[in-house]
């Protein structure tokens, strides 16, 4: 393979890895996006007392309390409630998000909503708002890191540019997943305390963590894969450039010293003893090396035909 061939091959790996950051990253920031608009974090059942009915009892109704007579008003009449024990409590579904807590309606019909910061304990307000902060700067990085990524990729400069610009999405990049991971475990804990020690009307009585729970950690996911691609290109493209640095530093001295050496015994010594590690480093010696008395000392004694290597010898 030449070194245009390898070089090409080089250039389309490292866009096949730019290419795949960026996808990472994408996804990452559209699944953060859901998981902070949507308040599926948690759900679960309240256990709560049927209310009374209320009006004529057309049909039966399981979800609130029936008397034995209709004429509620009547303080004349003895009312009996025919619901004891368990069926005297319903259990309306609830969900909760960073913004929001839903619950169902008395009928079970419908559901209305109330703020989860006004809900949690009040010495847990603070955590909530700085897990609301830290969700916010998670996507305001990821999204400036898939900026930059996005010009990187499309960049037809230098290579130099390009890595600059892979070193900062990275850093952005790193620096969102971090700030992810720290605020979606806050959100988790200030929910548990509120589960604890929050208001009685609120309390559940069971509850799991939903879909967009795993959104935002399916989202943590994706953004640390992504920052773990682009530190990796960025790191692979930093040796290749020390490796590319020490060959033409080798191929340097060996010229120089080849060029201060009179006699040919004193080259093919030289020769001998630093040999190139590879094809590229032989051809480069071979092509811009300074013409000497014996050419053969650029030439491998395999190429050779079999008479002429014996009579160098």
């Amino acid at each position: 393979m030449s070194a245009q061939q390898r070089d090409l091959t080089v250039g389309m790996d490292r866009r096949r890895r730019a290419s795949l950051a960026l996808t990472l990253n994408l996804l990452a920031l559209i699944l953060a996006i859901s998981a902070l608009t949507t308040s599926y974090w948690c759900e679960g059942h309240r256990k709560v007392v049927k209310p009374f009915c209320t009006g004529p009892v057309t049909a039966k109704q399981t979800h609130c309390i029936r008397y034995n007579s209709s004429n509620t008003n009547d303080s004349r009449l003895v009312q009996y409630i025919w619901e004891t024990g368990e069926d005297k409590f319903v259990l309306r579904k609830f969900h909760t998000g960073i913004w929001f807590s839903c619950e169902q309606n008395v009928d079970l019909v419908g559901e209305k909503c109330r703020s989860f910061i006004n809900v949690a304990p009040p010495h847990e307000r603070g955590v909530l708002w700085l897990c609301i902060v830290a969700e916010c700067l998670y996507i305001l990085l990821l999204a400036t890191g898939g900026i930059l990524m996005s010009i990187e990729v499309c960049h037809i400069g230098n290579l130099i540019d390009g890595l600059k610009l892979n070193a900062f999405a990275a850093i952005f990049t790193v620096l969102s997943g971090l700030l992810g991971m720290v605020a979606h475990m806050m959100f988790t804990t200030a929910f548990q305390l509120t589960v604890s020690l929050g208001p009685e009307d609120w309390k559940p009585q069971n509850w799991d963590y939903s879909w967009s729970y795993i959104l935002a950690w399916s989202s943590f996911t994706a953004c640390m894969a992504s920052s773990v691609t682009t530190i990796n290109r960025y790191t692979k493209t930093i040796l290749e450039f020390k490796h590319k640095q020490r060959n033409i530093e080798k191929n340097l001295k060996i010229k120089q010293k080849l060029l201060e050496l009179d006699s040919p015994e004193q080259v093919w010594d030289m020769y001998i003893s630093s040999v190139p590690s590879s094809a590229e480093e032989f051809l480069d010696l071979s092509t811009s090396g300074r013409k000497l008395s014996t050419n053969s000392v650029f030439l491998d004694l395999n190429d050779l035909p079999s008479a002429q290597g014996e009579e160098y010898c």
